[in-house]
């Protein structure tokens, strides 16, 4: 019969550790949410050597010091008596980040396996790491491997199985015979454990330590608890209080924190050699794109550069495939026609369905334009400086720079966004991100800026587009803003936040990301904007008389007329314009795909189809300030069904729900009144 062994895949965030989970399971996966929490926990199990290996990937982590939820839930499973062996998976190329939660895994007392992932990168950059004097140094074994080229996988699990139940460490060389001899410590802690702090903190550990022993005899690693009291751990103090003397009531974190620190300076100075150069290489980078004064700006110079090439590659490739689309709508309804296929029938596959399908699939050259630049972006290790460069604008406003990465998300797509905000320190400040995440353009929005920017401000096109993204980055700081000025429990944060070492974006890396977001387009276009093209053609092509070709006394019109009122200050006053904003709740890109079944051109996108649209939207007083105050409502009202969902699941409720839906229709109202009454007046 096999052994069964838990192992607990962790790690810092962009270590490889999902990647290296995944070349062991495969698709063998279960994933569910941790009990009590919204934290994704992935499960997978295989067979090696007579064990049966089951394998729990953690959320990344920088410490065991637990603020984000994410960081709790690993700590408290790894406490828990589940895990047999800890394989700390850490990015050889950005070592000295990476040992720091190594070192806290190994004072937890229990069997951890250092995995050296991305070694082909050392590689590449001409370093070289010493393993031989690196599981020296620390006590574990210490394995080299390549998550994406799948190299070292088996001797890493071999040192899995063989190290799971092992009661002695492996042992430890410091070569500190200077410091041994020198210290008055008691014990000769130097050959006990990888990480030893000063004569000073070992005296209060131990005193620590021995309380702990004599009220909780069968605690697990005492040193540990006492460690964490020491640093004044809130979880930790709490669940095992002890008298101690008034000299060790104090918070010696930020001691621990610096002796640690100097540790793996050593460690590094020791067992890597040639990185001096590259560091330099980054640092003369991050002098220009991290400054105080250019980084924002820049900022926003590198994502008009992102816009451009969206708007100039993506319409020239769009063009093609609006030909294509409009041949394959006339070549359909050729064929159907010559089958004697009933009028309604014809209508309702080409006037809703292609047109509503197809006028969505022609923005996909800018969809993959605008992913492929995000790509680059984050695999270039840039977008981890866009929220270093933010945090001293967050910082006023109420939240840390990390709540920006949630946010720059939102420019791909507000769902993951959402999900994103896990990562922060404290619930308010989760919730406070949610409410302004939406207020991003996602991708879905950019097919209704192209249409409209390209109908009604020709050569400024990219203006009027680009100007959506800036005001919903300005309004979102703003709310933020607002909140914090109401905010009781104002709170001061410190940013810890990945700075990668800039490198050339990887082809699979990038490919990948790509094709899973065009992907989601595609998937999407086929399922929700395919239903919703159906459900609007029934809509507008049935009143309460039954079929009509006339869309005047179809559902549709009758219950925009109802709604517009409401929309005349917003200069949006028509009932189609009002049936294409309801739509867009189901997806924003349903918006365009609405125009063509309300309008009945078949490729609304495409030059001719802009051309008839825009000729009937100006027959009915619809011009350019009409269009920009239309951009502006689909930037901030109700997110999509999906992020509604994921928001309700996220805060735990429809009551936060509730409040976002109202506030950003509200926020959409007053701000598109605002720019159509005041644009009126002056033009």
């Amino acid at each position: 019969m096999s052994e069964t062994v838990h192992v607990a895949f962790t790690g810092n965030p962009n270590c490889g550790k999902t990647t290296l989970f995944n070349a062991y399971t495969g698709a063998n996966l279960k994933v569910a949410n941790w009990p009590g929490v919204t934290v994704e926990k992935v499960e997978g199990s295989f067979h090696f050597q007579d064990h049966e290996l089951k394998l729990v990937d953690l959320p990344g982590t920088y410490s065991l010091t637990s603020y984000t939820m994410e960081e709790r839930v690993a700590r408290e499973y790894i406490l828990s008596d589940e895990v047999d062996v800890i394989v700390d998976v850490a990015d050889a190329s950005a070592l000295e980040r990476n040992l720091y939660l190594t070192l806290q895994l190994i004072e937890l007392g229990k069997p951890v396996v250092l995995a050296l992932n991305m070694m082909d990168i050392v590689e590449k950059r001409g370093m070289e790491i010493d393993m031989h004097r690196l599981p020296e140094m620390l006590g574990i074994p210490v394995i080299p491997v390549s998550a994406r080229k799948k190299k070292g996988l088996d001797i890493l699990m071999h040192a899995v199985v063989h190290h799971h139940d092992r009661k002695e460490s492996t042992p430890i060389v410091h070569h500190h015979e200077e410091l041994e001899k020198n210290s008055t410590h008691a014990h000769d802690h130097h050959r006990e454990f990888a990480m030893v702090y000063s004569d000073d903190i070992e005296d209060k550990i131990d005193i620590i330590k021995e309380a702990l022993k004599k009220k909780y005899p069968d605690m697990f690693n005492h040193r540990w608890h006492a460690l964490k009291i020491l640093e004044g751990d809130q979880a930790i103090t709490e669940q095992y209080p002890v008298e101690l003397p008034e000299e060790l009531t104090c918070d010696y974190e930020q001691e621990i924190i610096r002796q640690k620190y100097n540790f793996i300076d050593e460690i590094v100075r020791e067992v890597l050699f040639n990185k001096a150069e590259k560091e330099e290489a980054t640092d003369r980078v991050d002098q220009i794109l991290t400054n105080r004064w250019l980084g924002f700006p820049i900022f926003l110079v590198i994502m008009a550069a992102v816009f451009f090439l969206t708007f100039t590659i993506g319409d020239w490739l769009k063009d093609y495939l609006s030909v294509f689309i409009s041949w394959f709508s006339e070549s359909v309804r050729g064929g159907m026609e010559a089958l004697g296929i009933a009028a309604p029938v014809i209508s309702l596959v080409v006037d809703g369905i292609i047109s509503g399908v197809g006028g969505i699939l022609t923005f996909l050259p800018n969809i993959f334009i605008l992913f492929l630049a995000l790509a680059f972006l984050e695999d270039s290790g840039y977008m981890s400086r866009a929220a270093y460069v933010m945090d001293s604008i967050m910082g006023k406003v109420g939240l840390s720079g990390r709540a920006f990465i949630p946010m720059v998300l939102g420019f791909g797509c507000s769902v993951p966004a959402i999900m994103a905000s896990r990562a922060l320190e404290n619930r308010r400040d989760r919730l406070k991100t949610m409410l302004v995440t939406p207020l991003m353009s996602c991708s879905a929005r950019l097919p209704i800026y192209l249409l409209l920017s390209q109908m009604f401000f020709g050569k400024y096109a990219m203006v009027a587009a680009y100007s959506m993204y800036v005001l919903g980055l300005l309004l979102a700081i703003l709310v933020a803003f607002v909140l914090h000025v109401f905010d009781r429990k104002k709170t001061e944060y410190n940013l810890l936040i990945e700075l990668p070492e800039y490198k050339v974006p990887s082809a699979r890396t990038v490919a990948i990301y790509v094709w899973e977001k065009v992907k989601d387009y595609l998937t999407k276009a086929g399922t929700t904007i395919f239903i919703a093209s159906i459900i609007m053609w029934f809509i507008l092509n049935f009143g309460v008389h039954g079929y009509t070709t006339e869309i005047s006394q179809s559902f549709g019109s009758m219950a925009g007329r109802v709604i517009a009122p409401v929309f005349a200050p917003l200069g949006l006053g028509y009932w189609q314009i009002v049936v294409a904003l309801i739509a867009g709740i189901s997806a924003k890109e349903v918006v365009v795909s609405s125009f063509s079944v309300l309008f009945g051109i078949s490729n609304v996108s495409a030059p001719a189809g802009m051309a008839a649209l825009s000729g009937v939207l100006g027959e009915m007083g619809f011009g350019p300030l009409n269009a920009f105050s239309m951009m502006v409502f689909c930037l901030l009202y109700i997110p999509c069904i999906a992020t509604i969902a994921t928001i309700k699941r996220e805060s735990g409720g429809w009551k936060f729900t509730v409040c976002c839906i109202v506030f950003q229709l509200l926020l959409a109202w007053t701000v598109s009144c605002l720019i159509f009454q005041v644009g009126s007046l002056l033009l």
